[in-house]
Formats: C-alpha cells, sequence, structure tokens
C-alpha cells in the first residue's frame, strides 16, 4: 500500500510518499506522489495544501495519472506526458465539471476517466473537451 503520512496513521501501514517522491518498484513500474489539495474558499481543510497526494504511475511506458481527492491546481501544468487520467469531479471534495475540464486541458491526457462524481452530471463534459484531442470515458464507478 502506497499512501501518504495521514493516510498510514489511520490505517496503522503503508509506505509513505511525500509529493515529488519518485518511488521504483521494479524495472518498468514506477510511482511518483504530485500534489493534491482543495483551493475553493471553505473548501480547503478537507484536502489542505501539502498533506495528500495524487500519483503519476509509469508502467512499461505508460503513463496514467491518478489525481486523488483535489482541485484544478496549478501544479498539475508540470504533469506531462499523461495517457490516461483519472480526475475526480464532486464538489465540495474535490472539483466541479468546470474545474475538471480546465484540469483535463491543463494535463493533456489522451484518455480521461471522470471518477469520484456521486450525483454530478458528467455527461456534458465530452462535448466540453471537443476537438481538444481527449478521449473522455465515462463509466458508473460503485
Amino acid at each position: 500500500m502506497i499512501t501518504n503520512q495521514s493516510c498510514k496513521d489511520i490505517l496503522g501501514y503503508g509506505t509513505v510518499m511525500a509529493n515529488g517522491d519518485n518511488l521504483q518498484l521494479s524495472d518498468d513500474i514506477e510511482v511518483e506522489a504530485v500534489p493534491a489539495y482543495n483551493t475553493t474558499e471553505g473548501h480547503q481543510s478537507f484536502h489542505p495544501k501539502g498533506r495528500d497526494n495524487g500519483f503519476v504511475l509509469t508502467l512499461d511506458g505508460l503513463r496514467i495519472y491518478v489525481a486523488g481527492d483535489t482541485e484544478d491546481i496549478p501544479e498539475m501544468s508540470e504533469i506531462k506526458d499523461i495517457d490516461i487520467a483519472f480526475l475526480p469531479c464532486n464538489q465540495p471534495y474535490t472539483m466541479t465539471v468546470e474545474q475538471l475540464v480546465r484540469a483535463a486541458k491543463t494535463v493533456k491526457p489522451k484518455v480521461l476517466f471522470p471518477y469520484h462524481y456521486g450525483q454530478t452530471d458528467v455527461t456534458g463534459i465530452p462535448a466540453q473537451l471537443e476537438g481538444d484531442g481527449i478521449e473522455v470515458r465515462i463509466r458508473h464507478y460503485e
């Protein structure tokens, strides 16, 4: 289990990664911890800056970004060459649809899976990203 310090404190186990850490699990598997936090006024206590992580997994050259619980933060502009991105969409804990669309345009994944959307209507996201070269795949996760 790879996690941040806060989750390890709750669970009692796990390999802790802080923002910016890299972990080489094998010759062809690497994990990078990237920032994940809230920016909306009144929501910062859910996921304060510096505590939580998203992760970029590189599996034999395939780059997968799992954003974690975050909003569209400036650090996303540093995340490059993403094949598949999982971006959350569920206020007050993660992004609005508008924030998710901005994040997708910043990260520019080849394939985007919105997740953590609960009752949020994400069906308009493909139209908002039409022409940006991002294939949007909406799935019902439980």
